[in-house]
Parts: C-alpha cells; structure tokens; sequence
C-alpha cells in the first residue's frame, strides 16, 4: 500500500519533465549557420564559424547537461541575399530550424533578418558589419554580436587622424557594408578635425584594384580608408605596394582581420592600426579557447569566430533557462542575462539588438617584434563598451525609446 503514493508521485513528476521537455518544440533546438564558405569572406568566417558553433554545442552540452538535443545545419550563401534569404526559410520551413547565424556579408544579413521576423525566429548576427542592423533595418528578433561598422570606424580612424592623417580618401566596397563603413569612418575623421577629399567605389567582389587606387594617388590624401574587407582588402594592400603608393601615402584598413595580416604578412602591414572585438592573445582566457580552436581549426581565430562561440553559446543558456524555443522568451531571457565569456565580460545587448562590449584598438607588429607564430598585434587601448559602439540616443531602431 505504501508504493502507491510513491509510484503516483514518480507518474506526476515524469509527467511534469514530460511537460517541460515538450516545451522545446520536438526536443530539438536547431542551429542554422549560414556563411561564406567558398568565397572572399570564408577565412574571417567560413568553415571556421562552423567549428566555432560545434565548439559551443558540445561545451553547452557537456557542462549544462540539456534535457533537449541540440543539431546543427551550415550551408555556403556564396554571399549573395537572394541565396540567404531562400537557405533560410527553407531551413525554418522544412527543417525547424531555431536561429539562424553567422551571417557575414551585411546584404546576407538584412534578407535573413527579414525572413526571420516573418517567420518568428532568431537571427544571430556575427560576421556582418553594417551599422544598419540595429539601426533603420532593426527588429525584435536580431541581435547583432561580434562588431559593426560604428565600432572599427570609430576606433581605427580616430587613432590614425589623432596620429597626424588628417587627409583621407576612401576605396569602397560598392554595397550596403562599404557604403555604411564609409560613413561612419568619414564621420569620425571630420568629427575629430579631418578632411574626407574624395572616394571610388570598387565592385563587390573585386580583384583589380588599379584604377581605383591611381585614384586614391592622385588625390593628394595623406590615408587611404580601405572601406571593404577579407580579400577585397588583402588585394588593395598588395596593389598599392605593387604601385609603390605606401611609399608617400599610408593605408587604413578600416575593417581587418587576422587571417588578413596573417595572409599578407607583418613586413606588408606592420604599424598599421586596426580595431577589433577580440584578439587571441589577450589573457588566459582568449588564450586558452584560441588554443582549442587552433587544434580543431590549424588557424588562430577571427573576431567573428570567437564572436560566434560566445553567441550561439548565450542563446542556448537562455533556451535552457526559460525551458523553451519560443523565440520572444528566448530574446528577453537573452536580453536581461549578461555575456561574460572569454570574449566578452560584461557585455549586454540593448534594445536595438546591438552586443555592447569592449573593442581594442591594435597595432601590427613590426616583423622583429613577433616572438611566436600568429604573434601579430601590440594592443593600443581598450575601448570601453560605451564608447566603441553608436549611442542609443543616435539610434534610427524603432524598437528605441526616445
């Protein structure tokens, strides 16, 4: 008689975990990213996001120990919108998928921004830059990670404009990410008592650069603003030195990469100054998950890989705290939970969608000042969360309160 109320109350609790399982639709929560995996943007991104999101998965699964299961999907989006945008709702159609991440490439990112609020799911942007994502093209159900084109134009050319570039001309990646970097870059110059005397816009994806930089030449600038990234800038860089242009002009890569210094080397980009979200040498922290990544990987990794780990895994921790892929749960869990990680400590994200953190302003060593392999950068300053990236009071999101 005694087992009775014993086995009643194990019935109840089985069907109470019955009940909170189920609340993650199917017991599966599905993770989509979505990169450029063959292009100029697979080494800033690529297949090392993907190891990055495995990365998180199995560290999730082995300390948080989930009730539900958790998979992964990538797909190649060759950078194109139309391509994103179809992976996308195909993936949360037909493959319930949860979020959909990564995302370099702004034009990629805004077409699967759409599709998720359409379809009510979570986009996790790493890889893209623009400014536009929390700003004029914002929703509820984005939130922009890693950096933006406020953030590196900020610190990069407030540094080279405080060191005596006052002078600029810019070489433009011709879509929505070149023309935002621009911008911004040629906002904080004036702001801080530069000259902005002229710009070219070069074709997305670009590999002859000649006439744009004879431009660039002729203008009489002092900086050259490289408003484009991964191979677009590894081959303006080798242009410029080929046409013997940084011998009487200086460049500024705008947005750089360690994969970029690493493929054109410390002798081609020593002293020049870049801003980024995370640098592997930093502390034990970075440290030690760079090494890991490093074994999976052979390359040390981008900002926008670690800012992939660090935000897939800030997206699963909310999943497993309100016990459910809704997504509006989802995002305020994520939203009211601070990101402390080895990528970012303190870091929040607003109403706009925008991570706020920390960013550094580098600088590439000269060849005789690297002691080991991939020992590229000396670390110029930390920017404080609240000033690396655009104040609210600027934002154009209408998700804002004025």
């Amino acid at each position: 008689m005694k087992l009775k109320p014993l086995m009643h109350a194990v019935g109840i609790a089985l069907a109470t975990m019955g009940a909170a399982q189920a609340q993650v639709s199917d017991g599966v929560v599905k993770i989509g990213v979505l990169t450029d995996l063959s292009g100029l943007y697979s080494d800033v991104a690529g297949q090392g996001t993907v190891v990055a999101t495995q990365m998180a998965i199995d560290d999730f699964i082995a300390k948080e120990k989930p009730a539900f299961k958790i998979e992964m999907v990538s797909a190649d989006h060759q950078n194109k919108g139309d391509i994103s945008a179809n992976k996308a709702r195909e993936w949360i159609e037909r493959d319930k998928v949860d979020a959909v991440t990564e995302l370099v490439t702004t034009s990629a990112a805004l077409a699967v921004m759409k599709i998720a609020k359409e379809k009510n799911r979570i986009a996790l942007v790493s890889g893209a830059a623009s400014a536009r994502i929390t700003n004029e093209d914002c929703n509820d159900v984005t939130v922009h990670w890693t950096y933006d084109t406020y953030a590196v134009a900020n610190g990069t050319a407030k540094a080279v404009v405080k060191q005596g570039g006052k002078k600029w001309f810019f070489l433009t990646a011709d879509y929505a990410f070149g023309h935002s970097l621009e911008k911004d870059a040629g906002d904080v110059v004036k702001a801080n008592g530069g000259e902005v005397v002229g710009s070219v816009r070069h074709p997305f994806p670009g590999s002859d650069f000649s006439s744009f930089l004879l431009k660039a030449q002729s203008s009489g600038a002092q900086i050259i603003g490289l408003a484009n990234a991964g191979g677009d800038t590894i081959n303006s860089i080798k242009q410029a030195a080929e046409f013997g242009i940084t011998e009487k002009q200086s460049l500024a890569g705008l947005l750089m990469f360690i994969t970029d210094v690493h493929s054109l080397g410390l002798k081609t980009t020593q002293n020049m100054y870049l801003t980024e979200g995370f640098y592997w040498d930093l502390n034990d922290d970075t440290r030690a998950w760079s090494k890991r990544f490093f074994e999976k990987h052979k390359r040390m990794p981008t900002m926008v890989q670690a800012g992939q780990y660090s935000s897939i895994l800030h997206y699963l921790k909310a999943v497993k705290a309100v016990n459910s892929d809704d997504t509006q749960k989802v995002m305020a869990q994520m939203k009211k939970t601070p990101v402390n990680d080895f990528f970012a400590k303190n870091g929040t994200i607003r109403d706009d969608g925008r991570m706020v953190h920390d960013m550094y302003l580098l600088q590439v060593k000269k060849p005789a000042e690297s002691k080991t392999p991939w020992d590229y950068y000396h670390v110029r300053a930390l920017i404080p969360a609240a000033e690396a990236f655009q104040p609210l009071s600027a934002s154009k999101c209408a998700l804002v309160k004025k």
